[in-house]
């Protein structure tokens, strides 16, 4: 019987370090998912891992690094952006220049637990993270970047994903005109 109890250990905890691979590109960035999803205010029930949105942080991250920029439309959208790398949104969201329900970015913190810390003061990304709003309550896939390039204004740089898995014939259910767009809300630390 003990045996039994062993071999099953080994199968169940790889897995389970697979998945939590998938959610961060590094310690830092795992770390984060798990303050957004263990936080005693999330008002999700499930979010999931996501691999496809974890790469695209970590592109989006490296590309704010190389221009030294924290800025959601670089290269884009970020809506589109998911789009272009054919992840499926769901069509009730935004396809203009600065349409973005999906991404939360910061600059200049060096701890999950700092740039955490911040997100939950910017009543913005405190909203969509946390899932405030009934729009951003059905979104359950996360992906998260934190890469440092110590030769960049920000230094460190931060890339949230956190969507709606797509599924056929899905709509919003409230009014269109209240979709959240945070487009403009982005966190700099200044550096003292």
């Amino acid at each position: 019987m003990s045996k039994f109890y062993i071999i099953l250990l080994v199968f169940i905890f790889p897995a389970f370090a697979d998945e939590l691979e998938s959610c961060g590109n590094n310690e830092q960035a795992r770390l984060l998912v798990k303050l957004i999803t263990e936080d005693k205010d999330q008002n999700r029930t499930n979010i999931r891992c996501n691999s496809i949105l974890t790469e695209a942080a970590v592109a989006k991250a490296e590309r704010m690094a190389e221009f030294g920029l924290v800025l959601h439309n670089l290269g884009g959208s970020p809506n589109s952006r998911l789009r272009e790398i054919g992840y499926k949104l769901p069509e009730h969201y935004g396809n203009e220049f600065d349409s973005n329900q999906v991404e939360a970015i910061a600059g200049g913190y060096s701890s999950a637990e700092g740039v955490w810390d911040a997100f939950k003061r910017s009543k913005s990304h405190r909203v969509h993270l946390l899932g405030e709003h009934e729009f951003y309550v059905e979104q359950d896939e996360i992906g998260v970047a934190f890469i440092k390039k110590w030769k960049s204004p920000h230094v460190e740089y931060w890339v949230v994903y956190l969507t709606k898995g797509y599924q056929k014939n899905q709509s919003y259910s409230g009014n269109s005109d209240d979709i959240p767009n945070k487009s403009l809300f982005i966190l700099k630390q200044s550096k003292e």
